[in-house]
């Protein structure tokens, strides 16, 4: 219907002679956009309205150009181009101030979360100009004890960036220890400390906490909600949307290996996976309930369920999970032991659109 109005319209203003060469050109180009252009954008917009929740992807970086720390660092040229990539897609950079509205509200709108760990120097060298000139959101999260220290920004940096509406500093503890091994009282005076040197700081704290190493126990999150955080950050994999533990929010960590290309497209093709509730709940395990009996309860409007596949990595070797499903009950039935520090469950179910719904579990093993 456009497209024959603007050539209705376009026609209407040259008589049959005075169809030059230049104007045939013209029209010719429009109709190829007409004819393959516009339908392919208003397939792939209706193919993406199926879509019931995007819900927020949540990625996480630590270094920028620091290349011999591959474990922990992105290349530039793989960040700027993740960057673009996200751009290209249409996917919204999301504020951490509207974090929430956003889980609730807009759904239909494919969005992102970025967020850096650890407030490395070469964070605020390499990356920073890069998100203060396109304005670009993030979370930056410091643990108090490292700033200043040799390789790691200062305050004066973290106050600078901190100036700027689309920035928050998030929490990292004051030590960046395993807090997972600490007492109850250890980890209190570990985070007060870390929420004193926030408030001394900054003139207060952050409503986002990142656990140290992506680790956290049953313990160690009651006592970051009691402390009157709103929302922390592991490290296990998925998309966050409505139905997750504010507690127990998915990123999917970012490095030279795990930040390759078409990884980084596969990892913006994921949707949330909502489920009721994940058994147990204890994700810090010991040799006396390792492996775990894990049941995942989800919602009766998934579509496909019985699709689902899983892969698990006990015996510190990865494989497709024995499962078994029971109308919305799925139950993981792991082969043996985890014997790594942390055991992995990833779930997926693909989309007719070509996303797929993803669902990552980590459990923490007690050294013995």
């Amino acid at each position: 219907m456009f497209c024959n109005f603007f050539l209705k319209n376009l026609l209407l203003d040259f008589k049959p002679i005075e169809l030059f060469l230049p104007v045939q050109l013209i029209i010719k180009k429009f109709l190829i956009i007409c004819f393959f252009y516009f339908p392919l954008k208003l397939n792939l917009h209706s193919s993406e309205l199926a879509i019931d929740d995007f819900g927020i992807i949540t990625i996480m970086y630590h270094r920028f150009e620091e290349n011999k720390y591959p474990s922990t660092n992105i290349k530039m040229d793989a960040f700027n181009e993740h960057i673009k990539i996200i751009k290209e897609n249409g996917i919204k950079f999301i504020n951490p101030a509207n974090f929430e509205d956003e889980l609730k509200n807009n759904k239909s709108e494919r969005k992102i979360l970025l967020t850096i760990d650890d407030g490395y120097q070469s964070f605020y060298d390499n990356a920073w100009p890069i998100l203060k000139e396109s304005k670009i959101p993030f979370i930056l999260f410091v643990s108090t004890r490292e700033v200043g220290k040799k390789g790691y920004m200062s305050w004066e940096n973290i106050k600078e960036i901190a100036e700027y509406d689309f920035v928050e500093i998030g929490n990292h503890s004051h030590t960046h220890e395993y807090l997972i091994d600490f007492t109850d009282q250890e980890i209190i005076s570990d985070l007060k400390e870390s929420i004193e040197i926030f408030n001394n700081r900054l003139g207060k704290n952050s409503n986002f906490f990142s656990y140290p190493f992506g680790e956290y126990s049953s313990s160690l999150k009651s006592i970051v909600i009691e402390l009157g955080f709103k929302y922390a950050f592991g490290q296990h994999s998925g998309v966050a949307d409505y139905t997750k533990n504010f507690f127990e929010m998915p990123r999917f960590p970012i490095n030279e290996k795990y930040g390759e290309i078409e990884r980084f497209k596969t990892i913006l093709k994921t949707l949330p996976f909502p489920y009721k509730d994940i058994q147990p709940e204890e994700k810090y395990i010991s040799n006396e309930n390792n492996p775990p009996k894990v049941n995942i309860q989800f919602y009766d409007n998934l579509k496909n369920l019985k699709n689902i596949n899983c892969f698990s990595n006990e015996q510190d070797k990865w494989r497709n999970s024995e499962i078994s499903l029971n109308n919305n009950n799925l139950n993981i039935n792991l082969k043996g032991k985890f014997t790594t520090e942390r055991g992995r469950i990833n779930c997926s179910l693909r989309e007719k659109n070509g996303f797929y719904r993803w669902l990552g579990v980590q459990f923490v093993v007690k050294e013995k």
